[in-house]
């Protein structure tokens, strides 16, 4: 049996070091920054939280979960049927986030969170007339001007708190039903993350990932915000795009089209999930070759969400730019750019956790070397290398200083499928597992 050299064997501890160390910084650095000077804006830096341990409703399901997936999952991934290890991927990933919320209790973790006066639901009222709201939206998206819209509403497009809206119109009022619509929707991001790693690679990775993919730390955030929403509309986009371009039904990249073109509605950084999306028109260019109509396809589908809001009256460019003065209007002008380019990289690292940190390194290694043999190890590293270039770019943009734990979600959710790449899995299940139940029950998260 071949031995593993030294250095590598203590690769992946050196990478999880690193970005242990990494957060310690952003931990360190931030609060002086805080403490002294008040312009970071959150009271447990990196992170958007308070230092607040507590147990509650939720702890003994969340305990008993993580500890039934650090036990099971592995054994699970490897033999149930693939279709019945999706829908367990989302049942588990619905119990995770669930109990994770509940932890909380049910108002200040579920039905609390999206009535705040920064959130949605504070303007559905709004909205009694939605051909108007949708003509007026822009104008009421910078400070200054009559009744602008609350700081979540004025910084997304009208599609996020359109959603609220619709749900309000069918009678889920309140905000524990749309903290459910978020949590039940979130937690099927984990299953479009598989089916796509299953059509690009091999199902032998795809089944590596789920119990990573289940047992993230990014549930924290999922419940209860909308951008656990916005990850799973996003990464539907892409896992109907790799159906399409893997020899399946031309009409799934016409879905993907519209999730896509709906993501671009829910939050205007999401318009960087093209960069994935090229990515599987590249790893699937056979089939693109095969079917050059899957191009258009794609092409026609993403078009639909812009033109009826275009139509609808709402400018997503004119929407955008107002929203950038708004931005600098408001804290994100006084947080400092040089502390929250490298400290959100440590948001990244808490929400994802060190089986990520070590599965990414162990795919930029794939990357590395001098030959590269064609292959689904190479294939999946150029997934999740893309994921991880699209959230770099968000990060330099400068648009986004502080609560990455919560606007990246659809960007880490991609970045856990390097996971896949680990061995002894139960170990790395388990850290990321505790990780989650320590940040859940020692911080008080919020936005």
């Amino acid at each position: 049996m071949t031995r593993t050299p030294l250095r590598g064997r203590y690769a992946d501890p050196a990478a999880v070091l690193a970005a242990a160390l990494l957060v310690l910084a952003a931990v360190l650095v931030g609060r002086h920054l805080q403490d002294t000077y008040r312009v970071l804006f959150v009271h447990w830096p990196p992170l958007f939280a308070d230092w607040d341990p507590h147990l509650g409703p939720g702890t003994p399901a969340a305990v008993l979960v993580g500890a039934a997936v650090v036990a099971y999952g592995p054994a699970l991934a490897v033999r149930l049927p693939w279709r019945g290890l999706l829908g367990a991927a989302w049942g588990c990933s619905l119990a995770w986030t669930w109990s994770l919320a509940l932890v909380d209790s049910w108002q200040r973790g579920v039905a609390g969170r999206l009535t705040r006066p920064n959130e949605y639901l504070s303007a559905v009222g709004r909205f009694h007339d939605i051909p108007a709201a949708l003509r007026d939206f822009t104008q009421h998206i910078v400070d200054g001007t009559a009744a602008p819209w609350p700081v979540h509403v004025a910084g997304h497009p009208p599609a996020a708190t359109l959603t609220f809206v619709l749900l309000d119109r069918a009678g889920l009022h309140g905000g524990g039903w749309a903290g459910a619509w978020c949590v039940t929707v979130g937690s099927t991001a984990c299953v479009a993350v598989v089916v796509a790693v299953r059509a690009l690679t091999e199902e032998r990775l795809a089944r590596r990932a789920a119990p990573f993919l289940v047992a993230t730390p990014a549930a924290v955030w999922v419940g209860v915000s909308a951008d656990g929403y916005f990850a799973a509309v996003a990464a539907w986009a892409v896992a109907l795009l790799a159906l399409a371009v893997t020899g399946r039904s031309p009409g799934w990249a016409v879905g993907a089209g519209l999730l896509y073109g709906l993501t671009c509605y829910l939050s205007y950084g999401l318009a960087l999930f093209a960069l994935l999306l090229a990515a599987v028109l590249l790893l699937g260019r056979g089939g693109v070759r095969a079917r050059p109509v899957l191009v258009a396809l794609l092409v026609a589908g993403a078009a639909v969400v812009p033109c009826v809001f275009t139509l609808a009256g709402f400018d997503w460019w004119q929407g955008y730019r107002l929203l950038v003065t708004r931005y600098y209007q408001g804290i994100g002008r006084i947080r400092p750019y040089g502390y929250w380019v490298w400290a959100n990289l440590a948001c990244t690292v808490l929400v994802t956790g060190p089986a990520t940190v070590a599965g990414l390194r162990r795919a930029g290694a794939v990357l590395a070397r001098r030959r590269p043999a064609p292959g689904p190890e190479l294939r999946l590293a150029l997934l999740v290398g893309v994921a991880l270039l699209a959230l770099l770019i968000a990060d330099l943009s400068g648009m986004s200083k502080a609560e990455t734990e919560r606007i990246w979600l659809p960007f880490a959710v991609w970045l856990s499928a390097a996971a896949a790449f680990l061995p002894r899995m139960r170990g790395w299940l388990l850290a990321q597992a505790v990780l989650a139940l320590l940040l859940n029950h020692l911080l008080l998260t919020g936005w």
